[in-house]
C-alpha cells in the first residue's frame, strides 16, 4: 500500500540586519502552491473495499509526527473520488486540528487554543506578497508551503490586492482567484471581497434572488463574483500625535458571539463560487441600458446592505505601551516580531462592541503582524479569522498611508 501511494504523483501548498531606527509612530516587539487534486478517474484503488479505506486513512489522519506526513493525507484524496470522499469526511477543520490539509483550509476558522504561525514575504519589484505557512525562512527552509500570494495593483482611485493560491496567476477568472482588498483614495479604508459568498443562508438567498434580477436585465458575460465580507478603516493621524496607526476592523458576518464560549462562526466546507453557476446570456436592446451595471462592487451592494448589523464582530489595534528607555512604542509579540515598524499590529476583540464577552477573551490576540528582517513579516491568526481573512488584513498595513502615521 505504501509503495503503490508513493508512486502517485502529488502535489501540496507550495506552501541578519536590525534596523535601530525608532519613531512615535513605530511599534517595536517587547523584550528584544498551491494545492490541485489530482484525479484518476479509474484505477485499481478505485476497487478498494470501503471498510478498508476507511481503517487506512483514518490511520493516516491519525498520525501527526510520524511518518506518513500530512501530504500523504493530501495523497490520498487525489487519488479518485471515492478516496477523496472518504478523506474528506475524516479530515478535521483547523478549529478542530489545528492544521490547515486542503485548500478550503485557508477559509475556515483557525484554532481557537492556539494561533497557526505563519510568515510573508514580499517581493518589492513586482508588488507581489506570499504567505508561507511556517515559524520564519530560516526554520522552514526550501520546504516552506506556499498558501496564498496576492499582488499589488495601483489604480487612478484605488490600490487593489488580487490574492489567489499560486504566485504566477491573478486572474479573477482563473479557479485559483480567492478574493481582493481594495483600498480607497486616501488609503484609510479598506474592503474585503471573497469570491465565495459568506457561510450565511440568508446572506446567499438574497444573493440568489439578486442574481435572478440582474440575469433578467441582461449582459452577455458574468464577470467573476466578489462578496464584502470586511471592512478596515485607520484613523486618520495628520499631525501625528496620537502614535502608531490605529485601526479597526468590522466583519458583518461573523456575529459578536462567535468568540464566546460555544459561539461559533461561519465555516464554508467547500470552495464555492457565482462564476460556477450556468447563466443563459441575455442581449440588451439598443437604447436600453441596465437598471444595475454589472461589476463587482454592484454585485457586493446587496450583500454589504444586508450584512449591516450592530451585532457584527468588531477588531481593534492592541494599544502598545510607551517604553521610556527606548523611546518607542511597544507590544508583546512573544518573540515572533524582533524589529520595529509602524506596521507592526495585534487585533483584538473591540471592548465596545463586546459588552458580554468575559475580560479574557477580550486580551485574547486574534491576529498579529511584524517584521522580523528586510520584506520578510510574521502573521499568527487564530479563531474565528481564516487564513485569508488574516492575510487580506495584514495586505491593508502594506499600503501607503501618509495621513495615518
Amino acid at each position: 500500500m505504501r509503495d503503490g501511494i508513493g508512486n502517485i504523483s502529488r502535489r501540496s501548498f507550495d506552501g541578519k540586519h536590525t534596523s535601530r531606527r525608532r519613531g512615535r509612530s513605530y511599534i517595536a516587539p517587547e523584550g528584544s502552491s498551491s494545492f490541485s487534486a489530482l484525479v484518476i478517474e479509474q484505477s485499481r484503488w478505485a476497487n478498494l473495499p470501503s471498510e478498508l479505506l476507511l481503517d487506512i486513512i483514518q490511520r493516516i489522519e491519525g498520525s501527526k509526527t510520524t511518518w506518513p506526513g500530512r501530504r500523504d493525507v493530501l495523497a490520498c484524496g487525489s487519488v479518485c473520488k471515492s478516496w477523496r470522499a472518504v478523506t474528506k469526511e475524516l479530515v478535521r477543520t483547523p478549529e478542530q486540528c489545528g492544521l490547515l490539509t486542503f485548500p478550503v483550509s485557508l477559509k475556515q476558522p483557525g484554532p481557537r487554543d492556539s494561533q497557526i504561525q505563519c510568515f510573508i514575504k514580499r517581493e518589492r519589484p513586482t508588488g507581489t506578497y506570499r504567505l508561507y505557512l511556517g515559524l520564519s525562512p530560516a526554520l522552514s527552509g526550501d520546504m516552506s508551503k506556499l498558501l496564498l500570494a496576492a499582488r499589488k495593483v495601483r489604480r487612478a482611485t484605488s490600490t487593489d490586492f488580487l490574492i489567489s493560491l499560486v504566485g504566477n496567476d491573478f486572474s479573477r477568472t482563473s479557479n485559483t482567484y480567492v478574493g481582493k482588498l481594495r483600498s480607497n483614495f486616501l488609503g484609510t479604508k479598506f474592503t474585503i471581497y471573497d469570491s465565495q459568498p459568506p457561510c450565511n443562508i440568508a446572506t446567499q438567498s438574497n444573493y440568489r434572488s439578486n442574481r435572478k434580477t440582474l440575469a433578467k436585465q441582461g449582459s452577455a458575460s458574468m464577470p467573476a463574483s466578489n462578496y464584502n465580507v470586511a471592512t478596515i478603516s485607520y484613523e486618520l493621524n495628520v499631525l501625528r500625535t496620537r502614535g502608531p496607526r490605529r485601526m479597526q476592523c468590522t466583519i458583518p458576518s461573523f456575529p459578536i458571539s462567535a468568540i464566546q464560549e460555544g459561539g461559533n462562526a461561519p465555516t464554508p466546507m467547500e470552495f464555492s463560487s457565482c462564476r460556477d453557476e450556468q447563466v443563459a446570456p441575455i442581449t440588451i436592446s439598443k437604447g436600453k441600458k441596465p437598471l444595475v451595471e454589472f461589476s463587482s462592487t454592484s454585485l457586493a451592494e446587496p450583500l454589504e446592505s444586508s450584512l449591516k448589523t450592530k451585532d457584527a464582530l468588531v477588531l481593534k489595534n492592541k494599544a502598545p505601551r510607551w517604553h521610556e528607555q527606548l523611546q518607542c512604542w511597544c507590544l508583546n509579540f512573544k518573540g515572533r516580531v524582533t524589529v520595529a515598524s509602524v506596521k507592526n499590529f495585534q487585533l483584538v476583540a473591540s471592548a465596545e462592541a463586546c459588552h458580554n464577552v468575559p475580560t479574557a477573551e477580550q486580551e485574547k490576540v486574534i491576529v498579529q503582524f511584524g517584521k522580523i528582517g528586510k520584506d520578510i513579516f510574521t502573521m499568527d491568526y487564530r479563531y474565528p479569522l481564516s487564513a485569508f481573512q488574516a492575510f487580506a488584513i495584514c495586505l491593508s498595513s502594506f499600503d501607503t498611508k501618509p495621513a495615518c502615521e
